[in-house]
């Protein structure tokens, strides 16, 4: 793996604990060397990410709608800022620069960058390994409605099984590994 794009809040959240959960993921990538690709914005959990990786001597790419470089305040130390036209554009490109996807806590827009990287998955648009680092217990709801869909029978056992949920990041990555990315 040389590349992860890394989906997260523009706020830090509510609890230090989804910080330090940033700041152990970028430690993590920095040390594996791995690059992060991530929204650019030097706020919220996307710069301390950033902040992190940087300061441990790893890579950080941002992507960035024109529209959201002011609003998010594009990160200035990068190794790379692309800013593109939009939304989609965005997550086109971090799709295509990485070889997995991680979402750390956040909010709708977060949750829509996850889910488009799921839906690719299911229709095959990419095979690439994805999964919620799930900090003090964040996306165990979203699980239990995941779990909730097979049980209903809108959602395959199979297509739920290709989300991967880990409480720290190492195990995450160790997860991506053993799927030989």
């Amino acid at each position: 793996m040389k590349k992860i794009a890394v989906f997260c809040g523009s706020n830090v959240g509510a609890s230090e604990q989804y910080k330090q959960g940033a700041i152990e993921l970028g430690k993590v990538l920095a040390a594996r060397n791995i690059a992060l690709v991530y929204g650019g914005s030097s706020v919220g959990l996307m710069g301390v990410l950033a902040d992190t990786v940087l300061e441990n001597g790893g890579d950080a790419i941002g992507v960035i709608p024109k529209k959201l470089v002011e609003k998010e305040v594009a990160h200035q130390k990068l190794t790379d800022l692309l800013v593109v036209d939009t939304m989609h554009d965005r997550k086109a490109k971090m799709a295509e620069l990485s070889d997995a996807f991680i979402t750390l806590p956040g909010g709708a827009g977060t949750m829509e960058e996850f889910f488009e990287v799921y839906t690719w998955a299911q229709i095959g648009i990419h095979q690439k390994p994805f999964g919620l680092l799930n900090i003090k217990g964040y996306y165990t709801p979203l699980i239990h409605l995941f779990d909730h869909m097979v049980q209903e029978e809108f959602l395959t056992q199979e297509n739920r099984n290709m989300v991967l949920l880990e409480d720290d990041a190492e195990t995450l990555l160790e997860q991506f590994q053993r799927m030989n990315v």
